[in-house]
């Protein structure tokens, strides 16, 4: 009697984790796929090689002053490869540089680069832009 009742025990407790770890899953990844769905896309003026755009519900300010901020490339000849790339940008408004942090084809699988080194744009009219447009909103 005390074993069946210790295993009825054992079973509800494994169970009981079980759903609990499910819920914990299930609340991420609806977290994870809700961040991603607003956006207010801006864009720039187009160049030669496509379009650039940028979102505006993204962006944050860094610790360093910094500000962060989700950019799209379209390019203008896509294909298989040339896809629309998605960048998580940081810009530095009184240097007017920048540093892509992430490069991805979709917002769910990113993995953040907070060491990428700085760039001048070098005289890329589709970064200025951002640059551009970006620091005037946020000052």
């Amino acid at each position: 009697m005390v074993d069946s009742k210790n295993k009825v025990i054992s079973i509800f407790f494994r169970n009981s984790i079980y759903l609990i770890l499910s819920i914990i899953v299930t609340f991420c990844v609806s977290i994870k796929q809700s961040d991603a769905l607003p956006h207010e896309w801006i864009g720039v003026p187009k160049s030669e090689y496509g379009e650039q755009l940028w979102d505006k519900q993204s962006i944050k300010r860094n610790e360093d002053g910094s500000v962060r901020v989700l950019s799209k490339f379209i390019p203008k000849t896509r294909s298989e490869i040339t896809n629309n790339i998605l960048y998580t940008m940081d810009i530095n408004c009184f240097e007017k540089s920048f540093r892509d942090v992430d490069i991805s084809i979709d917002e769910v699988n990113s993995n953040l680069n907070n060491l990428a080194d700085w760039q001048d744009p070098n005289g890329d009219e589709l970064i200025l832009g951002v640059i551009g447009q970006v620091c005037r909103v946020q000052n």
